[in-house]
């Protein structure tokens, strides 16, 4: 019986430190990059894309349910078009324009949405990523205290940045929203390491 228990806190201790990998992994920012065509535009529309500051502060268990709901309703909210069909330019960081938006433009919504109900700012950015099929698109990643997790346009389920299977190239700082960090971080990364 000795054994049988010993051996039993054994496999749950390896489960444990195995389960907790992900805990406490941020994504992460190198240096400095430029910050991705039409982002700049956002700031300047839409203050609070680049501006630090209020918001409450969330256990885990409310932040990832908060994060879930608003993951979910955006996405079913929202109507994928590209820029050129809901505002006539090639490349326009905004908030959905009647419901429709590209992946930035559902990111926004995300963030507007997470801000609007108390969510820290210092805890939000946009990542600009390679998605699987080899596409650019852009993810909001939400701070917890146990880890990185990312919003995604592509996805209803909020995935740990690890394994959503993305990989990240550039993402908004965390500290100084108008300025963005080389993240080179996913399967991909070492292809891009010249950036």
């Amino acid at each position: 019986m000795r054994y049988f228990l010993l051996t039993s806190v054994a496999v749950a201790l390896s489960f444990l430190s195995q389960s907790q990998s992900f805990a406490g992994t941020a994504l992460p920012q190198d240096r400095s990059i430029g910050a991705p065509p039409g982002f700049a535009g956002a700031c300047a529309r839409y203050g609070w894309v680049c501006r630090n500051g209020g918001g409450k502060e969330l256990d885990d268990t409310s932040a990832m349910a908060l994060i879930t709901r608003v993951n979910r309703s955006v996405n079913a909210a929202t109507r994928p078009a590209p820029d050129t069909v809901t505002s006539g330019k090639s490349e326009f960081w905004s908030l959905p324009i009647d419901n429709k938006g590209d992946c930035e433009d559902y990111a926004l919504l995300k963030m507007k949405t997470l801000l609007d109900a108390g969510f820290p700012s210092q805890k939000l950015a946009l990542s600009v990523v390679i998605e699987r099929h080899g596409q650019n698109h852009v993810v909001l990643v939400a701070r917890l205290k146990s880890g990185d997790y990312v919003l995604d346009s592509l996805n209803g389920s909020v995935k740990s940045w690890q394994s959503t299977g993305y990989t990240f190239l550039a993402t908004q700082s965390f500290t100084s929203k108008s300025s963005w960090r080389v993240s080179l971080a996913g399967p991909r990364a070492s292809e891009f390491s010249g950036i």
